[in-house]
This record gives C-alpha cells, sequence and structure tokens, in this order.
C-alpha cells in the first residue's frame, strides 16, 4: 500500500522574500516553521517581556507583508501566503 503524505508535509515552494529567510525550497510546511524560529532565535527577534511576538528585521517584514511586530500565531497565516 502506498502511503499517503499529509499536506502539512507536503513539499511547497517557497517564495523568494521567504527562501531569504528559511533557504529555498520546496520544502514542509514544518520544515519552514523549524526554518524560521531558527532565524528568529538565532538573530534574538523575540520580544523578551512577551515571547510570543517577533520583532521583525528586514527580511522578515517582507515575510510579515510590512509588520513591525507580529504574534506567532499570526506568524504562521502570513507565511502560508508565500508559500504555493
Amino acid at each position: 500500500m502506498e502511503k499517503k503524505v499529509s499536506a502539512f508535509m507536503k513539499p511547497m515552494t517557497v517564495s523568494s522574500d521567504l527562501a531569504a529567510v528559511v533557504g529555498k525550497g520546496p520544502m514542509p510546511r514544518s520544515e519552514v516553521v523549524k526554518g524560521l524560529w531558527v532565524y528568529i532565535k538565532k538573530n534574538n527577534l523575540q520580544d523578551p517581556k512577551n515571547k510570543r511576538n517577533i520583532m521583525a528585521d528586514e527580511a522578515l517584514k517582507k515575510v510579515f507583508g510590512g509588520k513591525a511586530v507580529v504574534n506567532m500565531f499570526e506568524m504562521t497565516k502570513l507565511v502560508s501566503k508565500h508559500l504555493s
């Protein structure tokens, strides 16, 4: 029997703005999210007072539609616009 790939694990095409942060695709959503968190932690972009907020640098602003601060739940919605 052939095993079906879940939608979350299906490789997706990554936009050039998102690729600047997480690397070139295609990659599954789970890897994109992992890559985002690696980038956020490496560049110390979490708000120290409220860890749920991400303070975007120039590269992330392109992914977040120009927003300077995004909460982690909103982040996944904004990132999905860069996957196809």
